[in-house]
């Protein structure tokens, strides 16, 4: 494999490093060019391309990346399509995220052009969530790198997902004169959301006084039904023989550890009744934000009994406070309101592909309407407030064919820079309090407003922390629903991109809905606006 810029007459089956654009030629980087490609480049003028010539066995980065995807043997996940020499993997249902550290670290020890990254042993994922991802560096591997890779990835456990399971969970809070009636009804609600994931259910919640006696009374009366306790303490525990532990053991239980080195969450209290596990809850967890009662939690969820020992070995990664780039908990919208979703109406592009002086495809008429007014109406019709529609090219035009439209249409004056100026333009103008942003392409004639609705309704049941792609079978379309987590990153894209990388990058999870072929269709050329059923005006 080499990596060179090739004269044109000796790079046929060569890998472009670079995409190339001369005349009427548009090659994208990591093509493998053909002969045609080589006379097409040829006549257009071009004297080299910056390209990488394979040897004997090397492997394109995506048949690569496919290669290792298919070898690896997983329970309860799910492979994504190779692209860009990459692909991601996925959990298919929710639980605890394993992996064998020493095998990755193995795997990646092979080749630097080969690498596999994943998130840490026993993360709690949701199903559909990204859990790791296969990426080949250059645009080509050596084949017997690549062997000796797919022998590694192909150990048994090397990842995998334990699913959750359903549980019948019994909360007991303590009372005080000092704990506000309000504060504990937030608690159960918010612990409701922590158990929907696994399909567990709050089977009921006793408020006792906060003594040992009292408490006690109440764990041997709610044993007999649960499957795990849960005990929510008005005060603290500040020793392992406070109200909490000792309740536990007068009701012929057994105390495990009392507190744990994961902070917050350090005042955690695991014990045993008959068997079942009991948990006290530490104070922090009457806050969405994560801590160490989530981690005891998630872990007893799938079917593991936690020893002294383990919550011993949580220290390492355990400092939770200080991380001011962990993600605020997606639980806490999911029950006090509904996420609230956006517009960005992309219409600014130079339509280039439809020739020089050509008719506007976004003014072109489907059933008697231009596009971008039927695409910005269908996001109407779909329930955006506000829909901020962004232009450029020929932009009094567009403006005037969205007139009477209850939208913000912003003008981009950098559009010739790329998508890149006017998704910033867009989410800019959003408002504060916007949970997510859809972003529609003016120019897909197939988007309407039940396609849009079935996207935004993914988003809300996500409680608005993942990202929503439209998708028609296992092709991967538009429109996108972007968190507002992702919005720092939108706004420092530059040049023509749009939010791809972000999309594929970000860790959250991606959901993919299916919403036929609309998610395909765009109209880019003349030809593709009439295949489509539309008319052309000049």
């Amino acid at each position: 494999m080499r990596f060179a810029e090739l004269p044109i007459g000796e790079a046929e089956d060569a890998l472009l490093a670079h995409s190339v654009k001369a005349a009427a030629v548009r090659l994208r980087k990591g093509h493998r060019l053909t002969a045609q490609d080589i006379a097409d480049l040829d006549a257009a003028g071009v004297a080299t391309v910056f390209a990488v010539a394979l040897d004997a066995g090397d492997e394109p980065e995506d048949p690569a990346a496919a290669r290792l995807a298919a070898a690896l043997h997983s329970d309860h996940v799910t492979i994504g399509e190779a692209a860009t020499g990459r692909v991601n993997i996925f959990a298919a249902a929710s639980g605890l995220f394993r992996v064998d550290a020493a095998g990755v670290d193995a795997l990646n020890r092979v080749d630097p052009a080969i690498t596999f990254a994943c998130l840490k042993d026993r993360s709690p994922v949701n199903a559909g969530d990204i859990v790791s991802t296969i990426k080949i560096i250059p645009l080509a591997v050596a084949g017997p790198a690549l062997a000796e890779a797919t022998m590694a990835i192909a150990q048994t456990g090397l990842i995998g997902v334990t699913p959750f399971r359903s549980a019948k969970v019994a909360l007991i809070a303590t009372t005080l004169p000092s704990l506000k009636p309000s504060v504990m009804d937030k608690t159960r609600a918010l612990l409701e959301v922590r158990l929907a994931p696994s399909g567990s259910t709050l089977l009921s919640e006793t408020r006792v006084a906060h003594e040992t006696g009292v408490l006690a009374e109440a764990l041997r009366n709610t044993v007999n039904g649960a499957d795990i306790l849960i005990v929510f303490g008005a005060s603290a525990v500040a020793d392992p023989y406070d109200v909490i532990p000792e309740a536990i053991r007068q009701a012929g239980g057994q105390v495990e550890a009392v507190g744990m080195p994961v902070d917050p969450g350090n005042l955690l209290v695991l014990g045993a009744i008959d068997g079942k596990p009991v948990i006290g809850a530490p104070g922090c967890a009457r806050s969405p934000k994560e801590n160490g009662f989530d981690w005891v939690l998630a872990r007893i969820l799938a079917g593991e009994t936690v020893t002294r020992a383990d919550i011993a070995g949580m220290g390492v990664g355990g400092l939770l406070t200080e991380i001011a780039s962990r993600p605020q908990p997606r639980i806490v919208r999911q029950y006090v309101s509904q996420p609230t979703v956006g517009g960005v109406l992309l219409a600014a592009g130079k339509a280039s592909r439809m020739g020089i002086d050509g008719a506007h495809k976004l003014l072109a008429e489907f059933d008697g309407e231009a596009l971008v007014w039927r695409t910005a109406r269908a996001g109407l019709d779909a329930g955006l407030t506000p829909l901020i529609a962004v232009t450029g090219h020929r932009t009094d035009e567009v403006t005037a064919a969205l007139a009477g439209l209850d939208l913000v249409t912003l003008t981009n004056p950098a559009y010739a820079s790329g998508m890149a100026s006017s998704l910033k333009a867009g989410i800019a103008a959003l408002d504060a309090d916007i949970d997510g942003a859809i972003i529609l392409l003016a120019d897909m004639p197939g988007i309407g407003p039940g396609e849009i609705g079935k996207l935004i309704n993914a988003f809300q049941r996500a409680g608005g922390e993942a990202i929503v792609r439209a998708a028609s079978g296992e092709k991967r379309g538009n429109p996108v629903i972007l968190p507002r987590s992702t919005f720092d990153a939108v706004l420092a894209l530059e040049g023509d991109v749009g939010a791809r990388q972000i999309v594929e990058t970000s860790g959250l999870r991606i959901i993919d809905v299916d919403i036929g072929q609309a998610a395909q269709l765009d109209v880019d050329t003349p030809e593709a606006v009439a295949a489509a059923g539309g008319v052309l005006r000049a």
